[in-house]
């Protein structure tokens, strides 16, 4: 095992995670659209067809020829015969001649001969027939074309895009109702303490309920996995041994919260390295809160030890966790972030990365990240936060008034 916090930069971190971890590559399985929500493609998405299909107007008006309209005006209306009317969700019966109109509502399909539709506004009709059109329209104006919204053949959505809701629409707008998505990583979870007690329970004096891996169950489902908690273990080789030996075999992934302090450093490290090689790859990163990460590798799976403060812990998994996330999902996206300026001045030591927890208010348009202090034990200030600010190993610290980029939670 590596020697007690030698550590590494968070850019060496996440090399070494590629470097051990490329290998983890997705698998795919096919869901119905209305579960893709948030799910991440695992091939990329070709159209069956155009979309809408046909060329249907924009506005609610009168389909025509553009060149019937040419020099209309409010002191001289063009005139034109209304033929009839197109009635929605059917293919028109006419032919449109020179001279002549159609009404039509949003959506409905264009006429043979219309190449273009005039707003019901910019006309009156004179009687049941006579049509006056005030403004001249172009050909395809308040058109939209067969294959004006996505084109058949082309590539709709690529491999590793995460779905939205827009997207699902778009899926079932050209017919599709099943789509290949990459499987949830199934990420165990262990939470180590002898001090740890349920939620459920009323803890005695020294004991705290358990928060790490609720929170983290949280992170894992909105990172795209799928959580598995084993619950509290003891911090004994044993049973440490024996929930990460079956934690390999059950999941992609395996957490242990609390299990990188000083404390229970030797039992982590002995248990992650009598379980495979290479075992642990990390112990110690140049981040704060965080500093006491291990990550490991066992039976060619990843193994990530968090401190058991939830801030760190929470930090580091959204760090790292997600890291080795997206590459099971093959994600090929980022996080969510804004732009702010700093609320005061905040200090940092060179040589490691810092990340402030931070809320936003608004003024006059303009975002300002206010630091939320606090130790790392403290949950509040997470709920408090909307997110975080990176603070680089190059800086001392952020000044009043800087700009920066708030990664949102």
């Amino acid at each position: 095992m590596p020697e007690f916090f030698k550590v590494m930069s968070v850019d060496e971190v996440k090399e070494k995670i590629r470097e051990w971890f490329g290998h983890l590559k997705p698998e795919g399985e096919r869901v119905p659209i209305e579960d893709g929500l948030d799910r991440v493609l695992f091939e990329d998405v070709i159209s069956p067809e155009n979309l809408p299909g046909f060329d249907r107007s924009a506005v609610d008006g009168y389909a025509l020829k553009a060149e019937d309209t040419f020099g209309a005006s409010e002191a001289m209306p063009a005139l034109l015969e209304v033929i009839g009317e197109i009635g929605m969700g059917q293919v028109p019966a006419m032919c449109l001649g020179s001279g002549q109109a159609a009404g039509i509502s949003t959506g409905g399909m264009l006429p043979e001969g219309a190449d273009s539709v005039v707003m019901i506004e910019d006309t009156d009709l004179l009687g049941d027939k006579t049509l006056n059109i005030y403004k001249a329209v172009s050909p395809g104006e308040n058109v939209i074309r067969r294959d004006e919204d996505i084109k058949k053949g082309e590539t709709l959505l690529k491999k590793g895009h995460r779905l939205r809701p827009q997207d699902i629409g778009a899926l079932a707008g050209v017919g599709i109702t099943r789509v290949d998505v990459s499987r949830r990583p199934r990420v165990v979870i262990i939470s180590t303490g002898d001090e740890l007690v349920e939620p459920a329970a009323v803890p005695r004096i020294g004991q705290i309920r358990d928060i790490n891996s609720y929170t983290l169950s949280g992170l894992v489902q909105q990172y795209g996995g799928e959580p598995l908690r084993f619950g509290i273990i003891q911090d004994t080789y044993n049973a440490l041994f024996e929930a990460v030996e079956k934690g390999i075999a059950e999941g992609d992934m395996v957490v242990i919260s609390g299990g990188s302090s000083v404390g229970t450093r030797d039992v982590t490290g002995r248990v992650i390295g009598d379980l495979g090689s290479p075992g642990v790859l990390v112990h110690g990163v140049s981040v704060k809160p965080g500093k006491p990460t291990i990550i490991a590798s066992a039976g060619g799976k990843p193994v990530l030890g968090l401190p058991g403060h939830p801030v760190s812990a929470m930090v580091i998994f959204g760090i790292f966790g997600r890291e080795i996330i997206n590459l099971k999902l093959g994600y090929r996206g980022g996080s969510l972030k804004v732009k702010a300026v700093m609320g005061r001045n905040i200090a940092s030591s060179a040589g490691r990365e810092d990340y402030i927890r931070i809320s936003l208010i608004e003024n006059h348009g303009q975002l300002t990240a206010i630091p939320v202090l606090g130790k790392s034990g403290l949950i509040s200030t997470m709920v408090k936060a909307r997110g975080t600010v990176k603070i680089p190993a190059c800086k001392e610290g952020i000044r009043e008034g800087e700009p920066v980029d708030v990664e949102i939670f």
